[in-house]
């Protein structure tokens, strides 16, 4: 599994990351082997004002529903439009095209609370 050095994690499995305000979001390499083949990615929070540990939207596996938490505070801006016709792209490219969501992060200071990815990789290993 890998689990790239220039993004933030959370215990919950997210991963983020940071170009200036504006944040990527989606599931780590982790989370979607466990979940297994993602069938279906439901966000309905698109221009809402959400606080970090919120739960954004869910991600349907064969087997399973799983909820997606914010990792920050801020304000959710895009869902990927290419997970309407190609969900699976989070189990072939979760730091890629597998991406979730943008947002605007309203406190920078919630980046800080987040965990590296050597601290990640050492919670799933």
């Amino acid at each position: 599994m890998s689990f790239p050095a220039n993004l933030r994690y959370t215990k919950d499995h997210e991963w983020i990351k940071i170009e200036g305000n504006t944040a990527t979001i989606g599931i780590t390499d982790f989370a979607q082997k466990e979940l297994g083949d993602i069938v279906y990615v439901e966000v309905e929070t698109i221009g809402k004002d959400m606080e970090a540990g919120e739960v954004f939207g869910t991600v349907e596996a064969v087997k399973t529903v799983s909820d997606l938490y914010l990792p920050v505070t801020g304000t959710i801006t895009e869902l990927n439009p290419i997970l309407t016709s190609s969900p699976e792209l989070i189990n072939t490219d979760p730091y890629g095209e597998g991406w979730m969501i943008k947002m605007t992060v309203k406190n920078a200071g919630d980046i800080e609370k987040l965990m590296d990815a050597s601290a990640y990789e050492a919670i799933v290993a």
